[in-house]
């Protein structure tokens, strides 16, 4: 493999005295000239090499006949009226339907694929106001986390001249003719002006310029954390939260219902969670892991909102409390047991009255109004693609509202759930999907998924690009490493700053595994994830070259030592520390940072590394870098080759073609490499 030649230059900083050379800092100018030429060659020798692997081309057909499928949100009501999101197969962007009544014909409201020629401007949120009058909703660019908001009037369905510009990190929430939303002064080109610093939340009262709309609220003190408002459905009450600099949130509150209240603090720890979840009279419903690892739900009093007074609803339990919603007249609570949904119904007072029963195993979402008795929800595990049920919560029936219809026979296959040992004896879970008759022979090909970090939890649901592989012998794995919160903010914080390294350890004891039960060897076994998963598979990678045959990370967070110093970056060090911290924190950082641990004149597995020129949250830098050295270093017969997608971010909001054409270019890479 003849790689592009790649210049260095002698760039070295300095951490504690000790010297770090960064040799490829000049890839961080993604705007650069230089850069693009660099990124066009690469393109061009991943290209070629994609193009002639000989499964590809049937690969993406296949792909593209499976992922050919009605799909639907579920339905929610606003304003007497239910809406819906439905992609017919293969459209770009899901559409906005509305009808009347659950019988009456829907009719398309908003059509996402008419922003763009080429399905690049995406729908990223919307919100109803709560008098009827009005919808705004926000798009996005190429994938980036950069939104514009703008309004409908719901009466004329009509778009109006509301135009609001550098949004982020935001929801819109309103009170009255007008709304609340988060948004950052726009850059001013001078160096570091893209760090996202000094967020505002604003009061935009529709009809006006942006320019004139009220400023609520800011955080001088601290420019580097985030602030959001939220208004319950009555506008009783005006919530501000803080994040960014901790593990949890600050919440403030005001009562919208007394003209002379003032903004009051209900928690300003930054190390504990509370969400509010809806306003009943003058109770607060909260859900929150103060004092609660597991997250528990307690009421405090609107006009009384301090801590002190809060009471308790719904106690901690031994299994993760991850969802709630106040529907109807009562609560539904959805608890994590083993990374699996487990549905109950409660009533106001905190009482359980019955578990809501599900299909299978698997993950459940619901939705609904707390004035309305009707609820949704969605149902999806590996082999059981997304189905909508609607759920009556004065009469516990459920019956099946919409189920798709998808090109595969799902009692081919099987799923089994499997409880390993780490490095350290901890117990982890992780999901094996693979078609029944499997021998456990050792040479079944298998890819290796996870994440691990920041809370985020990894569930059952369904794909259709795995199914291919699937149908191929191949077995897919997702395993719930620490980092996420599957049980609870222990184990989150267990894969969090001088813990990381237990998140390898989960994903290295998961290969061991799988390998010493037969179920693949190292030459049949592939690695994947992507953001913080990026990060884990370049990290393990480093740490166990010779566990792999082939590793795709996909918008990895690569430089662990300069990660804080782009874009949205700073806002990950409450799960990373920053190399600025301490010594210790900067040893710890230096010693499984991906960029900086690769061993030179190593065989490494062929690796495919995948970014995207417009993604604004993991810059594309991080790979650059990462695939410069890499392909310095690695002398073996495996290909180190990088995927850089154009007009695409981190991908949200990205268009089905993408979709299909990188799903195809990755899983070819894998039965190529695999020899499949």
């Amino acid at each position: 493999m003849q790689y592009p030649e790649t210049k260095k230059v002698d760039q070295v900083d300095e951490y504690f005295g000790v010297p770090v050379a960064d040799p490829y800092r000049w890839l961080e100018d993604d705007n650069s000239e230089e850069t693009a030429q660099w990124v066009a060659m690469q393109n061009e020798l991943t290209g070629d090499y994609l193009s002639k692997i000989p499964v590809r081309n049937a690969l993406k057909e296949k792909l593209t006949k499976l992922v050919d499928y009605e799909r639907y949100s579920s339905p929610f009501k606003k304003n007497g009226k239910y809406y819906f999101f439905k992609n017919s197969g293969l459209q770009n962007q899901d559409v906005l339907y509305t009808q009347a009544t659950l019988t009456d014909e829907p009719r398309v409201f908003l059509d996402p694929n008419r922003f763009s020629d080429d399905g690049t401007v995406a729908l990223s949120d919307l919100s109803f106001s709560h008098n009827g009058k009005y919808l705004a909703y926000a798009i996005s660019r190429s994938g980036s986390d950069w939104e514009e908001i703008f309004v409908i009037d719901l009466a004329t369905e009509k778009l109006l001249d509301d135009h609001i510009l550098w949004s982020k990190a935001t929801g819109v929430s309103w009170q009255g003719d007008g709304f609340y939303y988060s948004a950052y002064d726009a850059p001013d080109g001078s160096e570091f002006s893209d760090l996202n610093e000094n967020q505002k939340i604003y009061y935009h009262k529709v009809g006006d310029p942006q320019a004139s709309d009220d400023l609520i609220y800011q955080n001088q003190e601290h420019p580097k954390r985030f602030c959001w408002a939220q208004v319950d459905e009555d506008e009783r009450a005006l919530f501000i939260m803080e994040a960014g600099e901790g593990r949890g949130n600050n919440l403030k509150v005001k009562a919208l219902t007394n003209p002379e209240a003032q903004l009051t603090t209900m928690a300003d720890n930054m190390e504990n969670s509370y969400w509010p979840i809806g306003v009943i009279g003058n109770q607060i419903y909260l859900y929150t892991n103060d004092g609660a690892p597991n997250y528990k739900l307690m009421v405090a009093n609107l006009n009384a909102p301090e801590q002190r007074n809060w009471q308790e609803l719904v106690p901690e339990a031994d299994t993760v409390l991850a969802s709630a919603h106040l529907i109807g007249d009562k609560l539904i609570l959805e608890y994590l047991q083993d990374a699996s949904s487990h549905v109950y119904r409660y009533d106001r007072n905190g009482n359980k009255v019955n578990e809501i029963e599900l299909p299978a195993l698997g993950t459940a979402s619901f939705a609904g109004k707390k004035d309305d008795n009707e609820a949704f929800f969605t149902f999806t595990s590996f082999t059981f693609p997304t189905a909508i049920y609607r759920y009556d919560t004065q009469t516990n029936q459920t019956e099946l509202f919409r189920s798709p219809q998808v090109a595969f026979d799902p009692a081919a296959y099987t799923t089994e759930q499997i409880f390993f040992p780490s490095k350290d004896g901890t117990k982890v879970p992780m999901f094996l999907t693979y078609k029944k008759g499997l021998k456990k022979d050792g040479n079944n090909p298998t890819v290796l998924y996870g994440y691990g970090g920041f809370g985020i939890n990894l569930t059952p649901h369904f794909s259709t690009s795995i199914l291919p592989f699937l149908d191929e012998g191949g077995i897919w794995v997702e395993v719930n490493l620490r980092g996420g919160s599957e049980y609870g903010e222990d184990w989150h914080i267990a894969g969090t700053k001088l813990q990381k390294q237990n998140v390898f350890d989960d994903f290295i004891s998961a290969a061991e595994y799988l390998i010493a039960h037969n179920y693949t060897n190292p030459n049949k076994l592939a690695i994947r994830g992507g953001s913080n998963g990026g990060l884990l598979v370049g990290a393990v990678t480093n740490q166990r070259p010779e566990l792999f045959k082939v590793a795709l990370p996909a918008v990895g967070v690569m430089d662990m030592l300069r990660y804080h110093n782009f874009t949205i970056g700073w806002n990950w060090a409450s799960d990373y520390g920053t190399s600025a911290d301490n010594p210790e924190m900067f040893n710890y950082l230096k010693a499984y940072s991906p960029l900086h641990n690769i061993k030179p004149a190593a065989n490494y597995p062929a690796t495919l590394i995948t970014t995207a020129d417009h993604d604004d949250r993991v810059v594309p830098a991080h790979s650059f870098k990462y695939a410069a050295a890499l392909q310095a270093a690695n002398q073996g017969p495996n290909p180190t080759l990088i995927r850089i997608e154009t007009k695409s971010g981190h991908g949200g909001g990205k268009p089905i073609t993408k979709v299909i054409d990188e799903n195809a270019d990755v899983y070819a890479f894998i039965f190529e490499n695999l020899g499949m």
